[in-house]
């Protein structure tokens, strides 16, 4: 089946006049799988209270149904029908980033969703973007959306709608096309289902602007990943095909040309750096410079499926980052697409 391809991005203010609006929220209501943009990555929405609709999810992307879903809503309405017990500690936090880049682990109550989206668990990961084409057909179709990236399961997450087609096409119904992901890494996920909350996955929002908003609320940043609470935790995720090495702390001079006994490399990285790249290994930038961190972010996964799709490319070099709390999402998505293999620069 030929997946259909819905372009909106002419009526980003207006989406409701879109010639074909009603395919789509008819697609979710007969609980298809169609993926919509958000501004972290594109997501593979399917209605978060039918259970064939939440198989199909994991049989689509090829995904353990160990792994948790985020259920994404509108407005904070819809949470009353299948969370219970929020603190007033959570309510303040979703609403000084809501709608926004978080997701927040909360008590589920049963009943309403169906069960296979918790994973098994008895809490619910949930969040309310902010990109405006994802929030507005989530209005529009008015139902609890289950939405994990709209990639096959471990390969890097779809920022680009052609990363979506590349991956998903003719595995489901549809996919609205809009405009480039903005953010470029998946939503911060924090657990609050016991105070001091915990970063379950990292994103954009840190843990200090949490604590910021309310002080004290994150204290221990570390992360169990057997324990996967929230999406990407317990599994490599974000990987080409081609092995990956991360470059612990990045480059400070020119890489020597018989890398990796003359294999025919990618080196991915900031443009500041592009000059201690030789002309024979081919270079992917990443941001503008080591301080680009949020452009970092947007280039990642984009970067990562250029590597792969290189003709003769045997191996990627990624160049890494100090880490600091600033770049704490980067490195999480770093380390993972490289299974944690690492050198130092004076071991290349």
């Amino acid at each position: 089946m030929e997946t259909y391809v819905w372009d909106v991005r002419k009526f980003v203010h207006n989406l409701a006049s879109y010639p074909h609006i009603n395919q789509i929220i008819d697609g979710y209501r007969q609980n298809q799988l169609i993926a919509l943009p958000t501004e972290t990555v594109y997501g593979l929405g399917a209605n978060a209270k039918d259970e064939e609709a939440i198989k199909n999810i994991y049989k689509a992307k090829g995904r353990p149904s160990d792994n948790p879903l985020i259920v994404h809503i509108h407005n904070k309405n819809q949470l009353k029908d299948f969370t219970e017990n929020i603190s007033e500690e959570t309510e303040l936090l979703m609403d000084a980033f809501w709608p926004g880049p978080i997701s927040f682990i909360v008590p589920y109550k049963s009943g309403y969703l169906n069960d296979r989206v918790t994973g098994g668990l008895n809490s619910v990961a949930v969040r309310m973007p902010s990109h405006a084409i994802g929030r507005e057909i989530l209005q529009l179709v008015n139902l609890p959306i289950a939405a994990p990236s709209a990639n096959l399961s471990g390969r890097p997450s779809p920022t680009k709608f052609e990363h979506v087609k590349h991956d998903l096409n003719t595995r489901i119904y549809g996919i609205i096309q809009a405009e480039d992901i903005d953010e470029g890494i998946e939503s911060t996920v924090i657990d609050c289902t016991t105070f001091p909350f915990k970063i379950a996955r990292p994103g954009s929002i840190t843990a200090e602007m949490i604590n910021e908003v309310l002080p004290n609320s994150i204290i221990d940043k570390k992360i169990d990943i057997n324990k996967p609470i929230a999406p990407g935790m317990k599994y490599q995720h974000y990987a080409p095909s081609q092995p990956v090495t991360l470059i612990e702390g990045g480059i400070t001079k020119p890489l020597d040309l018989n890398l990796l006994n003359s294999k025919k490399l990618a080196f991915i990285g900031p443009r500041s750096i592009e000059h201690l790249v030789p002309e024979n290994i081919k270079f992917i930038p990443l941001g503008k410079n080591k301080n680009d961190i949020k452009g970092a972010h947007h280039d990642l996964y984009d970067a990562l499926r250029i590597a792969d799709q290189l003709n003769d490319i045997e191996h990627i070099l990624i160049n890494g980052y100090e880490r600091t709390d600033q770049t704490v999402a980067l490195m999480n998505r770093i380390d993972k697409a490289s299974g944690h293999r690492f050198k130092g620069e004076d071991e290349l």
